[in-house]
Formats: C-alpha cells, sequence, structure tokens
C-alpha cells in the first residue's frame, strides 16, 4: 500500500474515532455573585435598646451608669424549631422570669445541618422578639472542646477554627448597629482535650477579636478562660490584648468543695476589681427552706455533664450573693426541660425548683 493511502486511511480513521465534544452542562449557579454570610445588616429597631460598652470593669448604658444583667440560657433555636417551640411565646415565657439578658447558644453541627443562611434567620427572629420584650442578648458559639487540637468532648461540639471565625465574621456583618445583640460570646467552654497553653488561646481569641472588630465595633466579645470556662487565673500575668471586652465563667458548685467563695475570688473573682465579667453559665439550684423547715438533703439535678452538685439549697444563695457582690452580671442555664440543669420541668413551663430559685433571684426577691 502506498505512503499516500496509508496517511488516507489513517485521517479517516481518526476522524470516525474522534468522539464527539461533551455538551457544557446548564449551570444556574453565577458564583460570582455569591456574598458572605451576614452581609446585609438585620436594621429593624436597631437602636430601640440602649447601647451597652464597657467602661473599666463595668458594662454600662449611654448615661455611663453601670448595669447588672440578669438573666438565662435557652437551649439551641435550632433544637427548639424543630421541636415546635421556637416562637415569641417562648420568649415571653423568659421574659416573665426577670430576664435582662438573653444567652443564645448555636452548636456548630446545627450551624451547618440547618446551613448558615437558614440559621441566620431564625437569629434574626429572635432579635426581633428579644427587642419587643426589652431584653438584650449573648450569641455564644457553643462548642466544648479544643480548637488547638479539633478534639471535642460530643459530635454537637465539633469544628474548627476556620468555621469559628467564619461565625463570627458573619454574626458581626449581620448586626453590626444592633443594640440589642450587646455580646459575643466567643467559645463557650475551652477544655484541655489534649495539649493546650494560654498562649495558643489567646493568640485565637485575638484573632476571632480581629474579625469581629473588622465588622462590628459595637458588639462586646466575651472571652473564656480555660476548666471548662470556669478559671481566669491566666489573666493576673497575660490578659487579652484587647480593649472593651469581657471575660465568662461558668462557677457550678462542683466546681470547688465548700466553702466557696475563697476559691470563687481565687479563680475568678479577682478579676472583677479589673473587668467586667458575665457567669454565663451555671444552676442546679433549689429555693431555700422556710424558716424552720428542715433543710433538703437531696442533691441538685445535674443534667448533662454531671453539673449541679450537692447542696442546692445553699449554692444558689451563695453564688448569686457572691457574683452580685463583685458586680458580676449572670445568665443561667436551662430555660428547657431536656437540657440540664434545667429551670423547666415540662413545655407547659412548669418551673422546677430551680426555676423558681432562678426566678426570684432575676426578680430581685431573695432575702
Amino acid at each position: 500500500m502506498s505512503a499516500a493511502l496509508l496517511s488516507f486511511s489513517a485521517v479517516a480513521l481518526a476522524q470516525v474515532a474522534r468522539p464527539e465534544p461533551a455538551a457544557v452542562p446548564k449551570r444556574t449557579h453565577e458564583w460570582w455573585r455569591d456574598r458572605p454570610i451576614g452581609g446585609q445588616p438585620y436594621r429593624t429597631d436597631a437602636k430601640k435598646l440602649p447601647l451597652i460598652s464597657v467602661k473599666g470593669n463595668r458594662f454600662v448604658d449611654p448615661d455611663g451608669k453601670a448595669v447588672l444583667f440578669r438573666g438565662l440560657a435557652i437551649s439551641d433555636p435550632d433544637k427548639l424549631e424543630m421541636q415546635g417551640h421556637w416562637n415569641k411565646d417562648h420568649f415571653v415565657k423568659v421574659k416573665e422570669m426577670g430576664t435582662t439578658l438573653l444567652r443564645i447558644p448555636v452548636h456548630p453541627v446545627a450551624w451547618r445541618e440547618r446551613t448558615p443562611a437558614e440559621y441566620v434567620k431564625l437569629l434574626d427572629q429572635a432579635v426581633g422578639w428579644a427587642t419587643d420584650l426589652d431584653m438584650h442578648i449573648i450569641i455564644d458559639w457553643h462548642s466544648i472542646g479544643n480548637l488547638t487540637t479539633g478534639v471535642f468532648q460530643d459530635p454537637m461540639y465539633d469544628t474548627t477554627k476556620e468555621e469559628t471565625f467564619a461565625f463570627w465574621r458573619a454574626m458581626s456583618r449581620r448586626y453590626n448597629g444592633h443594640n440589642t445583640v450587646a455580646f459575643f460570646e466567643l467559645f463557650n467552654e475551652p477544655a484541655a482535650f489534649g495539649r493546650v497553653n494560654w498562649e495558643a488561646w489567646k493568640q485565637i481569641v485575638e484573632d476571632e477579636i480581629a474579625i469581629i472588630r473588622a465588622n462590628n465595633q459595637q458588639a462586646i466579645p466575651l472571652v473564656a478562660g480555660f476548666d471548662w470556662a470556669y478559671d481566669l487565673t491566666p489573666l493576673r500575668l497575660n490578659p487579652i490584648a484587647a480593649e472593651g471586652i469581657g471575660y465568662t465563667t461558668h462557677p457550678y458548685s462542683n466546681k470547688r468543695p465548700q466553702p466557696w467563695e475563697p476559691k470563687w475570688e481565687e479563680d475568678f473573682g479577682f478579676a472583677a476589681s479589673k473587668y467586667p465579667i458575665i457567669a454565663t453559665e451555671f444552676g442546679g439550684f433549689a429555693m431555700p427552706p422556710a424558716p424552720g423547715a428542715t433543710p433538703p438533703t437531696a442533691a441538685a439535678p445535674t443534667g448533662a455533664g454531671g453539673r449541679g452538685g450537692a447542696n442546692a439549697a445553699a449554692y444558689g444563695p451563695a453564688i448569686i450573693k457572691y457574683l452580685e457582690s463583685k458586680g458580676i452580671s449572670w445568665t443561667v442555664w436551662c430555660f428547657d426541660p431536656e437540657w440540664g440543669p434545667t429551670l423547666i420541668s415540662n413545655w407547659e413551663y412548669k418551673l422546677n425548683s430551680s426555676g423558681e430559685f432562678a426566678k426570684a433571684a432575676m426578680h430581685g426577691e431573695l432575702k
């Protein structure tokens, strides 16, 4: 066969074997138009409540008057919505407790599964209802674990530094300039799963604060210490390098044996002379016995994590008296019949003994 014929045959074969070009898939997602979650600030009644700021070791109102907050935590909005209890009536019940500061825990798993765009819709509703009812808000990134090692207590708390930073970028943009959203609790409870040190945690926190301040100069970042957000002793030598922030403590009764007060002073109370503090989580109370009655001996409800402890009747008055003597604001856990220490016994909103005590404390009715 001639070379010319071979060449012609090869070309013909190549033309026959050449596949048709694949059809270009139809795409509708114009990714170049995407904007960050929280990019449009929520402005409804943004200035109805007074602006809260930091002055020295106190939170203050626009007139410079010190504000001591009393409040509670609800359960995760995603849980409440899934169980049919996410509505303004729930917030009305919260307000009836005497709440001036409402803590809203956002679990990383709920943030991801609902999707950030849909979760923000729940938070917008919460801000609107709280504004109507004259309650300021803490938005709490509710994780328990170690952001350095990436080890967390349970799957619901699993997160990353990147996701945590993205969450605060979204929150700071969304609620920029809204007086109701007074506080951002940066991380619920740092816990030493693996190696951890204050300097590494301090760097993470300062990065979070920088992200928030780039988008929102108004909301007050709240920083937790170690030992499940109980221990603030590192502040003695190495406080967070940022102005206008506060710190948190979770002084559950089981953290230290009685007498509690000397240890509270040593572990976190000392810091209240220099920095504003909120005890953002504690609970497991009982109403003190009536004069002449026999004190109860049963242990406090423990709930998740075994929190509570013995001698609930003594613990409640002791911790409230101590916190308020130091000018430390507080929010108790939890306005849900399933997440303990609970304040309500059922979804008819029947208060248990811990809830009755918390309500009396919020209304300033303790003797």
